[in-house]
């Protein structure tokens, strides 16, 4: 009898699972980067439990802004598909909320332009470990964002 053997999980995704699960409680705790990381809570589209992602937010217009490394394959992305009424628990405070998917690569763009100009140092090297050029003109940003995708929150709100 021939087994198929299972496939290893991806050593960064089980090092970022781990690291998230740390991050989760230090913020659960008030402690760790408030300033910059948000703990998301989605109800699970397939479990209906509620899962915890820390994730780096920017404010702006009345919204807060997160954005995934991994694009539309991210669990919390697929989770606020099914359902968009969220948590988030931002500086210590905690939040009902109600997401709001982007898929305009302009907006897209112009958010990770907001993040350049806030953090230039730190979103400048995450986001060319991601692929945007050194150099990079409008259009490479604009490329860049049509493989990302782009959740706007507006807090308080939890109508379905």
């Amino acid at each position: 009898m021939q087994t198929t053997p299972i496939p290893s999980r991806n050593p960064v995704w089980t090092w970022m699972s781990a690291w998230n699960r740390r991050v989760c409680a230090l913020l659960e705790r008030g402690a760790g980067p408030r300033n910059m990381v948000l703990l998301l809570t989605t109800t699970g589209r397939k479990s209906g439990l509620p899962r915890q992602t820390p994730l780096q937010f920017e404010e702006a217009g009345g919204f807060i802004y997160v954005s995934s490394a991994r694009g539309s394959a991210a669990d919390w992305y697929r989770n606020i598909l099914a359902d968009p009424r969220v948590q988030v628990r931002i500086r210590g405070q905690v939040h009902p909320g109600m997401a709001n998917p982007i898929q305009d690569p302009e907006q897209i763009a112009d958010f990770f332009s907001l993040r350049l100009r806030r953090r230039p140092l730190m979103i400048g090297l995450l986001l060319r470990l991601e692929g945007l050029p050194l150099f990079y003109r409008r259009q490479d940003l604009l490329r860049f964002a049509a493989q990302k995708v782009l959740i706007a929150i507006q807090l308080g709100e939890t109508r379905a």
